[in-house]
């Protein structure tokens, strides 16, 4: 019926203006009389009426002094509705909403999320990206269907120092016979890396040294050391790092989150490997730790250097070969790349 209606106006228009105003309002009085003879004490208005009167309104001028069953507001609103509903059609979408990814990056996603129980959303799409697959982390929390929330975060010193300044600090591990090892750790602020570490049974101010000396060969040495009050370093050890040209900064007592960065890279170590591996000896220990530590610093990607690991940048693959995975640490951990095709 619009589709007819519309004929009829250019029809229409081929006639003069007197003899095309009759015509309107013969059309539009027997329209209205049709309306008063349908059965019901007050007929009941349909959807072809509305579009009647909606192009009646937009092809004439004089069509307001002719309606007689409704006000000529009603003919505006209905016009104004058939207008929204014609783009409504016109702008409609196969399906709503963003387009869905497809298959082989969904069964990616899972089987990432599988294989590495210990993964969020972000370190899953950083991992997909390396790969040539551009999600957000929006995009896999909805097919991974799981949550985890944020990690903290600690924003200290400056970032202009970040280049100069290192952290030290221990952490204990317990191994299946009650035994007690201590690892230390050295770490650089500008790209988190893990810069040297050790185990030791006994750590003593003697040991420790050695382990500073045995991190800073040749003169590659920060600016500043963060380190707490552990008396294991020694009474002489802020006069001995000044000798070698480093600023050591003391930690106030009991405040870890002074040297976070150390304390994060520490609770790193610990969800990621540690939590999930049960020491057997210092040999044990060291084997487990190092191969880990060879995954941190030229693997793992981190949030605060735009998803890239600390030793630099890894190659991105285009999305072409098959996705192969080389398991570390027993499968605990993945590194995914393209095999070439």
């Amino acid at each position: 019926m619009w589709l007819y209606w519309r004929l009829f106006l250019v029809g229409l228009r081929l006639l003069g203006r007197e003899r095309q105003d009759l015509v309107l309002e013969n059309v539009v009085l027997r329209q209205q009389l049709a309306i008063h003879e349908r059965r019901g004490h007050r007929a009941k208005l349909e959807p072809a009426d509305r579009r009647f009167w909606s192009v009646t309104a937009r092809g004439w001028v004089r069509w307001r002094s002719h309606v007689q069953i409704v006000q000529p507001a009603t003919v505006v609103g209905w016009h104004r509705s058939a207008w929204r509903s014609y783009w409504r059609w016109k702008s409609r979408r196969p399906r709503p909403g963003r387009p869905r990814i497809d298959a082989e990056t969904r069964a990616l996603i899972t089987r990432l999320v599988t294989e590495n129980s210990t993964w969020g959303v972000r370190r899953i799409a950083d991992e997909l990206k390396t790969l040539g697959i551009s999600v957000s982390s929006v995009t896999v929390h909805r097919y991974v269907q799981r949550g985890r929330p944020p990690s903290p975060s600690w924003q200290t010193f400056l970032r202009l120092h970040a280049r100069q300044i290192w952290a030290c600090d221990f952490f204990s591990v317990q191994t299946l016979t009650f035994g007690t090892f201590y690892v230390f750790l050295v770490i650089g602020h500008e790209r988190r890396q893990i810069e040297h570490w050790n185990v030791t049974r006994h750590p003593t101010a003697q040991w420790v040294w050695r382990q500073i000396i045995a991190a800073t060969p040749w003169g590659q040495q920060p600016r500043y050391l963060i380190r707490d009050r552990d008396s294991c370093f020694g009474g002489d050890f802020n006069l001995r790092l000044r000798r070698l040209g480093i600023v050591p900064i003391v930690t106030p007592f009991r405040a870890p989150q002074a040297n976070a960065i150390a304390e994060r890279v520490i609770g790193t170590i610990r969800r990621e490997c540690l939590d999930h591996v049960i020491v057997l000896s210092e040999r044990h220990l060291r084997r487990v730790l190092a191969e880990y530590v060879d995954y941190y610093n030229a693997v793992r990607p981190h949030q605060s250097l735009s998803a890239q690991p600390p030793e630099g940048p890894r190659p991105v693959f285009d999305r072409s070969g098959p996705v192969i995975g080389r398991p570390i640490l027993g499968g605990l951990h993945h590194e995914y790349r393209r095999e070439a095709a």
